[in-house]
């Protein structure tokens, strides 16, 4: 039975809702800088944010119908760029939020924040369907492919797999450069022993793929292992009164049963049924359990027919003893299912 996820859902749709308004702040700052440059010609800057845009047009004052329409197309353009840039704040801080709530410690990683981190669950899903980390970078496209020509060994950049993923470990990989990290470490040893940038940077990748899938399968493994808040009263296996752990070899209890619930409801309702009101037989035996289905009342009346002809017996072996005569006219024909008494 397939079961979707709601918050690894709801992440796919945020990461995607963000990555569409990234672009389309891209978008907005390409059309404001080429705006600007025809108001200030060369004075406009590459990588212009919304303040600076702010400030030129503040500065600038045309005489002109052109220059006055230019002006005010920029200033809308900007009031877009601010709009983007605050939908783009918001959405970053829910899927931090929704990372958070999950438990996962992707974001403790060098590199990796929480778009990358949600990014990362939202297409990984359940690390379980990647049976170690070589078939995890094949997924990636971080593992390389061997191109080796007799003497030369070499491997060569793989066009496969996730290619958001890919990209997301390649900005991994370089915001690792940046800074003082074990990633920078491996990148200059990987460089002193002959590798060209490029395949340095792979070789990264590839560590940063192994890295990645390790914390995975270490959040998963946490996960399986927490109780959950709503089984404090439940016992192994989801039972009430018998501990805290919803862990039964090794899986977590399922949150609901889809083939009904592990006692019958017969059962249950004859245990009620005797702790409200007792019964005692006139022999002294314990009260008979309340049968609800055929087969159980056949069983019933076969165990008291059963009992009936063992108490016959022993009245029969004590008559015997009191008279010995009466036991050679008459012997005990047993039979499985049930006890006769025949004379020869």
């Amino acid at each position: 039975m397939l079961v979707v996820d709601g918050e690894l859902e709801a992440l796919r749709m945020l990461t995607d809702r963000r990555e569409a308004l990234t672009r389309r702040r891209v978008q907005t700052v390409n059309r404001l800088q080429a705006l600007l440059a025809e108001l200030v010609p060369g004075q406009a800057k590459r990588d212009i944010t919304a303040l600076q845009a702010k400030g030129v047009l503040t500065g600038v004052g045309p005489r002109d119908v052109a220059g006055k329409t230019r002006r005010r197309i920029a200033a809308e353009e900007l009031a877009d760029l601010v709009a983007v840039e605050a939908k783009i704040k918001n959405a970053t801080a829910e899927l931090k939020a929704i990372v958070l709530a999950r438990d996962s410690r992707l974001m403790e990683l060098p590199g990796i924040g929480p778009v990358i981190a949600a990014r990362i669950l939202a297409d990984v899903g359940d690390i379980a369907r990647f049976a170690d980390r070589n078939r995890f970078a094949a997924w990636t496209g971080t593992a390389p492919l061997d191109a080796s020509s007799g003497e030369q060994n070499r491997h060569r950049l793989s066009r496969a797999g996730n290619r958001r993923m890919n990209h997301m470990i390649h900005i991994a990989a370089i915001t690792q450069l940046r800074l003082d990290t074990e990633g920078s470490t491996y990148y200059r040893r990987k460089r002193a022993a002959g590798k060209k940038p490029m395949e340095a940077i792979r070789c990264l990748k590839r560590r940063i793929s192994d890295v990645i899938y390790r914390q995975l399968l270490a959040d998963a493994q946490r996960a399986a292992l927490a109780p959950s808040p709503d089984a404090a009263d439940a016992g192994p296996g989801g039972h009430c009164g018998g501990g805290v752990s919803r862990i039964q070899r090794g899986r977590p209890a399922p949150a609901h049963r889809h083939f009904g619930s592990a006692t019958s409801w017969t059962r249950s309702h004859d245990a009620t049924t005797r702790a409200a009101a007792p019964e005692a037989s006139s022999e002294g035996r314990p009260p008979e359990r309340q049968l609800t289905t055929e087969g159980s009342r056949r069983d019933a009346r076969r165990c008291t027919s059963d009992r009936s002809d063992l108490h016959g017996q022993q009245t029969w072996y004590h008559q015997c003893e009191a008279n010995p005569a009466q036991a050679q006219h008459r012997v005990l024909l047993v039979q499985p299912a049930n006890r006769l008494e025949q004379p020869l």
